[in-house]
């Protein structure tokens, strides 16, 4: 038989339950009115309901924070009493444990402790604890979370897209040529200072023997490596030195080089993460940084220094790896509609022969269409030095590409430059110098030996 609990009136107990100090939890409510602590919160949660009815006879019973009271013993499923609610009325005796103490989540193992209602008493109507939660107010429905959500996804990148005018960079410097031979020279991925100085010893000599009407920089010019990537401290980065060395030792050269030549940066996935480096600005970045925050994009990247064209389209916004890679592979450049530069290869199947970096290895594709006929899309190997502590750089390639393009007929032609400890560039032969050999054939067995 279940133990008969003493009647009390709602006032007498609700005169306890306020009573804070000498009664600071539900157990020593329970205790003092003579009831079981389960009968206690049954008793609370019928004056809650009284309370939330509008009822004005109900007496008022403060919030009490039940942290201090002894856990709740679990009422097994097979003890808890089934009783054939309707929604309405499973949806009160939720909302009145809720109001009895809004400081104490209910789960479901608590409510059926709380009320000695089986589950099977809600569950049929709402099948899951966190629909009843949903369908009671107490929990945002799935809609809403899905909103707030969608809120908090944006607010978290708004400031990236402070930097999404560099989108107006493309054509601030623009060469005319009325050549009927359009030449581009075109490079990637030579991550400032961890490019091959041979290799650029050679693409800065090419440039200048052949006066390109177009340089074009296929993107990862700047390298930066990406926070938290490789076991390296970020804050025994040279950010700044990097950044100088790539102005100076890159950028500055071929523009003295070529003084008439368009030069064309096509964005990378290096220079993409690095802005948005810059953007967060976060206090752990702003003691690497610190040199480099307040920068325009043009000032870091040094566009207006050396008159140079930023092709980058995509949002610098965008909220997961896989839409930053999306937004990444919007830039290219299409030259003459006849020859396209991406840094990445997909756009191998978007109908003109050119080619693409980013995999620092040489590739070819034969491609076709009904339109352009056979035609083919490289792959350029980077400007990357082969010794690299964080991947296998000793499978790389090193070298850039001359492109020629007819502006009348639309053809293409490529002269792909390959660096090892040599180079040829029109018939002339380039030899590295032995300051050039340190960590060319790292990783690799000693061919001299």
């Amino acid at each position: 038989m279940a133990t008969l609990q003493p009647v009390i009136s709602d006032f007498d107990f609700a005169e306890v339950w306020n009573d804070l100090e000498n009664f600071p939890n539900i157990r020593s409510v329970a205790e003092e009115v003579g009831q079981t602590l389960l009968g206690a919160k049954k008793k609370a949660s019928k004056i809650r309901e009284r309370m939330a009815s509008g009822d004005k006879n109900a007496p008022i019973l403060v919030s009490r924070s039940n942290a201090a009271a002894k856990p709740i013993p679990i009422v097994p499923e097979m003890q808890a009493e089934h009783q054939d609610l309707s929604v309405k009325e499973c949806i009160g005796k939720l909302q009145a444990l809720h109001f009895a103490d809004p400081d104490r989540n209910i789960t479901r193992l608590s409510f059926r402790s709380q009320t000695g209602l089986a589950d099977s008493s809600w569950s049929k109507h709402f099948g899951t604890f966190l629909e009843f939660k949903r369908q009671a107010g107490l929990q945002l429905n799935r809609g809403q979370h899905q909103t707030e959500r969608h809120i908090a996804k944006h607010v978290s990148v708004d400031h990236y897209r402070e930097f999404n005018d560099r989108r107006d960079l493309d054509n601030k410097y623009m060469k005319e040529s009325n050549s009927k031979i359009r030449t581009v020279i075109g490079c990637s991925d030579l991550h400032d200072q961890e490019v091959d100085p041979f290799y650029l010893r050679v693409l800065i000599e090419t440039c200048r023997m052949v006066q390109p009407d177009v340089i074009n920089l296929g993107g990862d010019i700047f390298d930066l490596p990406e926070f938290g990537k490789f076991a390296i401290d970020p804050r025994e980065w040279d950010v700044v030195g990097r950044i100088r060395f790539a102005h100076e030792n890159i950028l500055k050269p071929l523009r003295e080089a070529c003084p008439d030549a368009q030069i064309d940066f096509v964005e990378g996935n290096h220079e993409f993460r690095l802005l948005r480096h810059m953007a967060d600005a976060t206090p752990a970045l702003q003691a690497v940084l610190s040199d480099l925050l307040g920068l325009t994009v043009s000032k870091l990247l040094g566009l207006d220094d050396f008159e140079i064209n930023y092709i980058a389209k995509g949002d610098l916004a965008a909220y997961t790896k896989g839409n930053q890679t999306k937004e990444i592979s919007k830039s290219y450049i299409n030259y003459n509609d006849a020859m396209l530069v991406h840094h990445h290869p997909h756009a191998r199947h978007w109908g003109l022969p050119g080619w693409n970096g980013h995999h620092h290895s040489w590739q070819v594709w034969h491609q076709k269409n009904a339109i352009q006929g056979g035609y083919s899309w490289m792959q350029l190997p980077a400007g990357h030095r082969l010794k690299a502590s964080y991947c296998e750089g000793e499978f790389w390639n090193l070298g850039f590409n001359i492109g020629h393009i007819n502006t009348e007929t639309k053809s293409v032609t490529m002269e792909p430059v390959i660096v090892t400890d040599m180079a040829c560039v029109g018939g002339l032969f380039f030899y590295r110098q032995p300051e050039e050999m340190v960590g060319f054939f790292a990783g690799r067995r000693n061919r001299a030996a």
